[in-house]
């Protein structure tokens, strides 16, 4: 089933040729990031224990593209593609209409794709991707369900590759931005991010965009957050019903405990069903105004037996 799912999101690429042919070639800087991400392997902080048995053979891939440089067109890969890179699927469609539609300039204008590792462009409008438009889509569902005008900072559990923190860089760069995912996958996002010049840090509490796998500094920074009264938004997208519930039982205090909120999960994850955690959490949230969870019926299919919703929330402050 893996080796036919990868060849239908191969072919699928082939609904935007010509660009699905083109190939990226790394610029010297883009070189001598990888250098220096290769250069302070040693120092990289293991969670080997907290990982499933998905994420233990993904951070296994992730860390052999690293060690051999291989960072060159890093979202045509297949494996990358499966955990966080969307590109044609035809859902996408109705979220790039729903953005289109608000004609609201400052997110049509976030739709605007980068080139750095290759991103397959979106065939109904080879300016952007799958991937970004639903990322956009995202950002906007929770501005304006939690009527937000002012952002101080933001906590996205499992951050990928970096591509919402890019996001909310251009929102405003002066967010305070933190990505708690694993380590290999926060190798990749500080490549992703400094490529395109937006300076953040690896471990560190300090930098505009921080990018921690460790439990202690994330609680950390969330409690300067705390103790700094600053409206903070939580964004998990899928990370959550990915986890291991010890490990989400450590991330909850922080969870319940900002501002603003938008959760998307999976019905199922290896053996974990998370219809009654999600549900449980959602009536756990406290003084808090959340939405119904809401089953994203775009994103369902009769040929998948894994069903996928959202919810989202804010603070009665």
């Amino acid at each position: 089933m893996k080796y036919i799912n990868d060849l239908i999101r191969f072919f699928l690429t082939f609904l935007s040729f010509p660009n699905n042919l083109k190939r990226e070639k790394l610029t010297k800087n883009q070189q001598l990031i990888i250098k220096k991400i290769q250069d302070n392997l040693k120092n990289l902080t293991r969670v080997s224990d907290d990982k499933l048995l998905t994420h233990q053979h993904f951070s296994n891939s992730v860390m052999s593209l690293i060690q051999e440089g291989k960072l060159e067109n890093f979202l045509r890969k297949g494996f990358i593609q499966k955990m966080f890179f969307v590109h044609n699927r035809f859902y996408n469609f109705k979220f790039l209409k729903k953005i289109l539609n608000s004609k609201q300039e400052n997110w049509i204008k976030l739709l605007d794709e980068n080139e750095i590792g290759n991103p397959v462009p979106f065939f109904m409008n080879k300016k952007t991707s799958g991937n970004r438009i639903r990322h956009v889509y995202l950002a906007k569902e929770i501005y304006d369900f939690g009527h937000i005008k002012n952002l101080d900072s933001v906590i996205e559990i499992g951050g990928g590759y970096g591509c919402m923190a890019s996001i909310f860089n251009k929102i405003d760069k002066n967010i305070d931005y933190t990505i708690f995912d694993l380590p290999e996958v926060n190798l990749l996002a500080y490549y992703y991010l400094e490529s395109l010049n937006i300076d953040c840090g690896i471990n560190s509490v300090n930098k505009n965009i921080n990018l921690l796998s460790d439990i202690k500094l994330i609680q950390k920074k969330f409690d300067m957050h705390q103790n700094e009264n600053k409206n903070t938004l939580l964004i998990a997208n899928w990370s959550l019903s990915e986890m291991p519930i010890k490990l989400r039982l450590k991330l909850e205090h922080l969870i319940k405990n900002c501002t603003y909120g938008i959760i998307s999960f999976q019905s199922k994850f290896e053996e974990i069903s998370n219809i009654d955690y999600f549900n449980k959490l959602q009536i756990e949230l406290g003084n808090t105004y959340v939405s119904d969870i809401k089953h994203l019926d775009q994103m369902n299919s009769y040929l998948n037996s894994i069903n996928h919703y959202t919810f989202l929330f804010k603070k009665n402050i």
